[in-house]
């Protein structure tokens, strides 16, 4: 099956819709880290969401979704870049060696009710002084009660931060990861010809059928089938599909910048201790080494290091 991102509007109403499945792209992510099953769905639905929300807006950048607390779980992210390129870690206290397979948002990350969920859009070329965009959504809401699926989390997002109405339907597991959006579009969203008569109940309509859905048949059926057994009543017109796939942004020269930035003394510190500096990547677990002669360099060129003893450097995968 191919990994791709489907497009769709209803022809009788300002609704759109978007259906994604990430298969090669999540086992690139799961290849690289073994997580607990709860983790892993949790991850692989953020996975899911990510690309369906980077889809969604005219954009060129990367969105960062975020969920952090002070649970098992302290950290989740997933980027998605607008070509629809992906990275996703997750950070893991200890206790999630005893987790239950059926262990809860709430339980993983939000147990005392200060776990949270960041949105970031971050534009790929920033004029001056400009900042990326961020919102934050706590798990916790006095209004519409737990946020326990992120799907609600992100739904709620959505509805008080963007103003749209939007429905979300996630899951994954060991070998996809997959999802569905339904959003209302104000007015005629610019879709609709005037002259044509919209269906108002269409809205109403189609969240009722898409919450038939259960997560097994997500699962194993193709975007085809589901959107046939779903909409096949309705007028549904349908985009070229786009492609996912994992990539990590990480490089040498990216990790050398941020140990210039580290200075050289604590660098020195830390080959006196350790003959070498060593740096993996969370994302894509790529481990980055630099010895003596490379700090050297980093730092003063071709330059000697007086200090420390000179190693052979490498670079692991």
């Amino acid at each position: 099956m191919t990994d791709q991102l489907q497009k769709f509007m209803f022809e009788a109403a300002p609704v759109r819709g978007k259906v994604v499945t990430l298969e090669k792209t999540w086992q690139e992510i799961l290849v690289r880290r073994a997580y607990p099953a709860p983790v892993r769905t949790l991850l692989g639905e953020m996975m899911a969401a990510a690309a369906l929300l980077s889809a969604n807006i005219k954009f060129d950048g990367t969105l960062v979704m975020q969920i952090l607390g002070d649970g098992p779980v302290k950290m989740l992210v997933v980027q998605c870049r607008s070509d629809l390129s992906m990275r996703a870690t997750a950070k893991l206290g200890s206790e999630c060696d005893t987790l239950s397979d059926t262990a809860s948002l709430t339980e993983l990350v939000n147990a005392t009710g200060r776990g949270r969920c960041v949105i970031t859009l971050d534009p790929h070329e920033k004029l001056p002084g400009q900042q990326p965009y961020q919102g934050i959504v706590p798990l916790s809401n006095a209004h519409d009660g737990p946020l326990d699926s992120v799907a609600q989390v992100l739904e709620h997002y959505m509805r008080h931060s963007e103003q749209l109405d939007t429905r979300l339907w996630l899951a994954a597991d060991e070998r996809r990861a997959v999802g569905m959006l339904l959003q209302k579009l104000p007015g005629d969203g610019g879709i609709v010809p005037r002259a044509v008569q919209t269906d108002a109940d269409t809205w109403d309509r189609v969240c009722h059928l898409g919450s038939t859905l259960k997560a097994d048949e997500m699962l194993t059926a193709d975007p085809d089938t589901l959107m046939r057994r779903l909409f096949w009543q309705e007028n549904v017109s349908r985009f070229d599909p786009a492609p996912t796939r994992f990539a990590c942004t990480c490089s040498r020269e990216k990790v050398g910048g941020m140990l210039q930035m580290l200075g050289r003394d604590e660098i020195d510190s830390i080959l006196i201790e350790q003959g070498h500096v060593e740096v993996h990547c969370e994302f894509c677990n790529q481990r980055y080494e630099f010895d003596a002669v490379d700090a050297t360099q980093l730092f003063h060129g071709n330059e000697r290091s007086l200090n420390v003893a000179a190693a052979p450097s490498q670079q692991r995968h």
